[in-house]
C-alpha cells in the first residue's frame, strides 16, 4: 500500500468531472476509497462535494432525493448505479442516531464527522490526490480501527459506531484501537437508543459480510452489547456462533436462491440451541421476517427433538431406517436438506474446540442416507397410499378418528415402507373401525 492506487469506476469519475466542471469541488468518500487501498473491488463509490443539493440536481437529469435534508441526492452515473453525492457537511447536534447538519463546510470538516480513520479518507480523481487527515491510511496498513478524534464523542454521536466498529474489524480481520474499545465498551448500556430494526440491519450485515461471525459476535458479548442487544443469546454456547462460520458466505455471484438459504442459515444458527419457542422469540424480538422466524423455530425445535438421536445415528454404519425416516417425517421433506447443514456446522464447531461429535465422514455418510430417505421413501400423510376419502367410503368420518387413524398408518410406514400399499393400509385401517 506505499504507492496510492485508487481507480474509481468512469461513470464515477464522470459525476466528479461535471461537478467541478461546474466550479464546485468534489472527491470519492467513504468505503470504496477504504476497499480501493486494501485492493478490494467496492461497486458502491460515493461522492462529497461543495455543490449544494439544489446545484447538483440541476447538473444531472436523473437524480433522486435519497436523502435532501442531510444533503444526499442520488445520481444515476452511465454505469446504471445510483452513486449517492452528499454536500460537505458538519454536525450541529445528536440525539445519538440522527444528526443535524449544517452546509458549507471544507472537506476536512466533513471528513472529522465521520466514524473511523479508515472510512474518512478521500480520493480527488482528477487530481489524483489522496486527502487523509486522520491517518486512516496508516491505521489500514496497521490493520487497525480507530476512531476519528475523541472515540467517546464519536459513540455518543451515533450510537450504531459502536456494532460498525466491530462489524469492520471482522470483516477486515483489523484489531480495534485500544482507546475506541474502551468507548464502545462504555457505550453498550446506551445501545437500546438503537430502533430494533438498525440493530437487525447490522446483525445481517455482519452475516452477510464477514466470513467468520463468531469473532464479532464474541465481541459483541465481550462489550455488553450482546446482553443489552440480544439479551436471549448472552448465555450461549460459543459453539452456536463459531458454527456459522462453517456455513460459506452468502456470495452475490451465487444462485439468488443458495445465497439467500446461505443467510437464513447463518441467522439461524445462534439460535438454535435455545429451542423453538426461544428462537421464535428472540428473532420475533429483533423484527426478523416471519419466513426465517419460522425457520429458525422449526430448525431449532429439530435440533431438541431429533439432534440428540440424529448424532448417536451418526456413529452407526449403516443408520436405522425407520429412526432416520422418523426424524426426516418430523423435520419435514423439504426443510431436511438446509437442517443438516445446520447440525453438520454445529458438529463441525463441536470438532474444531476438540469436543465429541460426529466426523465429518459420518456427517456426508449420514446426509446422504438422510437425503435418501426424505426424498424416496414415505415420510408424509400425502405420501401414504390410502387418503381421507378412501377411509370415508369404509364409514370413517372427518375428525379425531381419521386424524388418528392416518396417523397410525404412518407410523407404520415409517417403521416398514414396503406395506404403504392402497390394500394393507385399507385393511389397517379397517381393523381401527372396528375396534371403535
Amino acid at each position: 500500500m506505499h504507492d496510492i492506487v485508487v481507480k474509481a469506476p468512469d461513470a464515477v469519475r464522470e459525476i466528479a468531472d461535471r461537478l467541478e466542471g461546474a466550479g464546485h469541488e468534489t472527491w470519492c468518500v467513504g468505503g470504496a476509497v477504504r476497499d480501493a487501498l486494501l485492493g478490494r473491488a467496492d461497486v458502491d463509490w460515493d461522492l462529497a462535494t461543495a455543490a449544494t443539493p439544489a446545484e447538483v440536481k440541476r447538473l444531472f437529469p436523473r437524480t433522486v432525493p435519497v436523502g435532501i435534508e442531510h444533503g444526499t441526492i442520488g445520481v444515476f452515473g452511465r454505469d446504471g448505479r445510483l452513486h449517492e453525492v452528499t454536500t460537505f457537511r458538519a454536525d450541529v447536534e445528536t440525539d445519538g442516531r440522527h444528526a443535524v447538519v449544517t452546509f458549507g463546510v471544507s472537506l476536512d470538516e466533513d471528513l472529522a464527522r465521520r466514524d473511523f480513520t479508515i472510512n474518512a479518507m478521500a480520493w480527488s480523481p482528477s487530481r489524483q490526490e489522496l486527502r487523509d487527515p486522520f491517518g486512516g491510511r496508516a491505521d489500514l496498513e496497521a490493520r487497525r480501527v480507530r476512531a476519528v478524534g475523541e472515540a467517546s464523542r464519536r459513540m455518543a454521536e451515533d450510537r450504531l459506531r459502536a456494532l460498525r466498529a466491530i462489524r469492520f474489524a471482522a470483516r477486515f480481520d483489523f484489531a480495534i484501537d485500544a482507546d475506541t474499545w474502551r468507548a464502545i465498551v462504555n457505550s453498550a448500556p446506551s445501545l437500546t437508543r438503537l430502533s430494533v430494526e438498525r440493530v437487525m440491519q447490522e446483525w445481517t450485515k455482519t452475516l452477510q459480510q464477514v466470513r467468520c461471525p463468531s469473532r464479532a459476535f464474541e465481541q459483541w458479548r465481550t462489550s455488553g452489547a450482546l446482553a443489552v442487544l440480544v439479551p436471549r443469546l448472552s448465555a450461549v454456547n460459543p459453539v452456536c456462533f463459531e458454527a456459522v462460520d462453517h456455513v460459506p458466505l452468502p456470495s452475490s455471484s451465487s444462485r439468488p436462491e443458495r445465497a439467500a438459504l446461505r443467510l437464513v442459515t447463518r441467522l439461524a444458527l445462534p439460535f438454535v440451541t435455545l429451542g423453538g419457542r426461544e428462537a421464535r422469540a428472540a428473532l420475533t424480538a429483533l423484527r426478523a421476517s416471519n419466513t426465517d422466524v419460522a425457520f429458525a423455530g422449526a430448525v431449532a425445535d429439530s435440533w431438541i427433538s431429533g439432534g440428540p438421536e440424529l448424532e448417536r445415528l451418526a456413529a452407526d454404519d449403516v443408520p436405522d431406517g425407520a429412526a432416520l425416516r422418523r426424524i426426516a417425517s418430523s423435520i419435514g421433506r423439504m426443510r431436511v436438506p438446509a437442517t443438516l447443514r445446520v447440525f453438520a456446522a454445529i458438529w463441525a464447531a463441536r470438532r474444531d474446540r476438540g469436543v465429541a461429535a460426529p466426523t465429518g465422514p459420518q456427517v456426508a455418510r449420514l446426509a446422504r442416507r438422510m437425503l435418501r430417505i426424505a426424498f424416496r421413501d414415505p415420510i408424509a400423510l400425502s405420501d401414504l397410499a390410502v387418503s381421507g376419502d378412501e377411509l370415508r367410503t369404509i364409514g370413517v368420518k372427518p375428525g379425531p378418528l381419521m386424524g388418528r387413524i392416518l396417523h397410525d398408518l404412518l407410523q407404520r410406514v415409517l417403521v416398514d415402507p414396503a406395506i404403504n400399499t392402497h390394500d394393507q393400509l385399507l385393511a389397517i385401517a379397517v381393523q381401527h373401525v372396528e375396534e371403535n
